[in-house]
């Protein structure tokens, strides 16, 4: 527990000990908050801080696969944040950590499901968040802004702020049975200790030094003639009164000893004096002001799915390598591009290796970033893009989805394509899963087709469950006959016009539909001589 007292209202460790230390560094935070209060500070101060914090610890390697999830787009189109309209930029680099990093303690996993659970089930809930969340970034913006020409109006007002952010923290989540209450648990604390009952008197004899009893004279015409002040009633029970003698007696003491202080030094130096007596639990708000931005981020993941009228939910938990069994998946990085995905239903085996095949362009490699990301959010505990989905835990995740050719870079394709085979096989552990685009394509198909069988032979020995597409349909049929239960298949779906339609069925396709490629592009033989003609009449 905290040497003020309270503690720390982690919403991402289910670990009782994770309250009793901040999991941000609070020595930073503290410097950048007494710059911040004395002349304003960079907001990369606190974004920094919250970036660097400590997580749950973690098996999954994001290097592995952030980059073919698009995991910063996913954080910064996906899990936008809208409140009363309102669009508020989290701390990215935070947000993606702990979306990258998924726990592995299963009670971290639950408690975030828990939170997310009751926030979806709640409005009240949901608006008390937002309401500390909006009170933390207002405090941030006013200890960012600079020095203004009433720096303390700029100093009382951040001192407000901070009263009204730890009142909402104390009055809130009173019917949370999941670890919301945590917030309120803190509020109450730092509301009872001595730092805040000073915060509280200041503000109460700045709004209210005294009340004054007026007589008014109005005339017939309903205007005022004259105005008397019969009255005067100073707040004499507040700590910081001073009765006008009292503060003459003291300036007069001062300028004996040598001291040249005015009032506004003095009043000054009691606003440093009572904002860091809340110091530490200021600072412990910049913690929870990450975790907020967390939830609310998920929170708005499902409410996009919701407005394109598609699902986002919990699933429900099966343990590593059983079945995957998903209804309605769809990637949502297309819905963050403005494009509304078509769901499909997805199911492998426990410990399966699925091989998907079918024609360019038909949503092959989107279907294997979707189960991905599904695994990624389910793992973390949140929301996943689907109707409904069983999802078994996994101990890691490979992508090998994209490839960008690079001048640099030490081999040629195909090289580079077996580098990252072998990392795969170098870094994942049993229960992992892999998802891999165009096994060995950097090659002629004879020898491609020698190595992606070689690959997907020793996937099941490995012990991970994969996602692999081709385009050597002949090989994927043949591997149908050989391979027998080791693989499962899946195909593009099309149409009765042969256009694919996004979704996927059980078995290999029979062609990839390159001329249909061809011909929508413009690549045929009447076209292609057209062109050739064009150029000669122009000669």
């Amino acid at each position: 527990m905290s040497s003020s007292g309270f503690r720390v209202p982690d919403l991402l460790s289910a670990d009782p000990a994770a309250s009793l230390e901040a999991r941000i560094d609070l020595a930073t935070l503290r410097q950048g908050l007494v710059f911040g209060f004395a002349a304003g500070a960079s907001q990369e101060v606190f974004d920094g801080a919250l970036a660097r914090a400590k997580l749950p610890g973690s098996a999954w390697r994001r290097g592995g696969f952030a980059r073919d999830v698009y995991a910063d787009e996913l954080v910064a189109k996906g899990f936008e944040i809208r409140i009363d309209g309102a669009r508020f930029e989290p701390c990215g680099r935070y947000v993606t950590r702990v979306l990258t990093e998924p726990p592995l303690d299963e009670g971290d996993i639950e408690l975030r499901r828990e939170i997310l659970r009751e926030l979806a089930a709640s409005e009240g809930d949901r608006r008390s968040i937002e309401r500390v969340y909006v009170a933390i970034v207002r405090l941030r913006t006013l200890l960012c802004a600079p020095r203004q020409p009433s720096p303390r109006g700029r100093r009382v007002e951040i001192l407000r702020t901070a009263r009204e952010m730890f009142e909402l923290l104390a009055t809130s989540f009173a019917s949370s049975r999941s670890a919301l209450a945590r917030l309120r648990a803190f509020g109450e604390a730092v509301v009872a200790g001595p730092g805040f009952g000073r915060l509280a008197a200041l503000l109460d004899h700045d709004e209210q030094q005294a009340a004054l009893d007026l007589r008014v004279r109005i005339g017939a015409d309903g205007e005022v003639r004259a105005m008397q002040i019969v009255g005067i009633r100073e707040d004499k029970g507040n700590p910081f009164h001073a009765s006008a003698l009292r503060r003459f007696l003291v300036r007069l003491v001062f300028f004996f000893r040598g001291y040249r202080t005015t009032s506004g030094e003095v009043a000054e130096r009691v606003l440093s004096d009572v904002f860091s007596g809340v110091e530490d639990e200021v600072a412990v708000c910049f913690q929870l002001l990450g975790d907020l931005e967390v939830y609310l981020g998920a929170l708005g993941f499902r409410d996009r799915a919701a407005a394109a009228g598609l699902a986002a939910t919990l699933p429900d938990r099966a343990l590593q390598g059983e079945s995957l069994d998903v209804e309605g998946l769809y990637n949502p990085l297309l819905l963050a591009a403005g494009v509304t995905p078509k769901p499909c239903d997805v199911r492998a085996g426990a410990g399966a290796i699925v091989l998907v095949t079918g024609p360019n362009s038909g949503g092959k490699t989107r279907l294997l970033q979707a189960v991905a990301i599904a695994q990624l959010l389910s793992d973390g505990g949140f929301f996943v893009p689907a109707r409904r989905a069983t999802i078994p835990r996994a101990s890691g995740l490979f992508a090998s989805l994209f490839e960008d050719a690079r001048a640099d870079q030490p081999e040629g394709h195909l090289g580079m394509e077996l580098l990252r085979i072998r990392r795969c096989f170098d870094e994942l552990d049993a229960g992992a899963l892999v998802v891999l685009d165009e096994l060995c394509s950097g090659t002629n198909p004879s020898e491609g087709e020698e190595i992606a069988g070689l690959v997907l032979s020793l996937l099941p020995e490995l012990g991970v469950r994969g996602f692999v597409t081709t385009h050597l349909l002949a090989f994927a049929e043949r591997l149908a006959g050989q391979m027998g239960a080791k693989l499962e298949f899946l195909q593009v779906e099309l149409d009765a016009a042969e256009r694919p339609t996004y979704r996927f069925a059980p078995g290999v396709a029979r062609t990839s539909l390159a001329h249909k490629t061809a011909e929508r592009l413009g690549v045929t033989r009447d076209e292609l001589r057209q062109r050739i003609a064009a150029k000669r009449v122009r000669r």
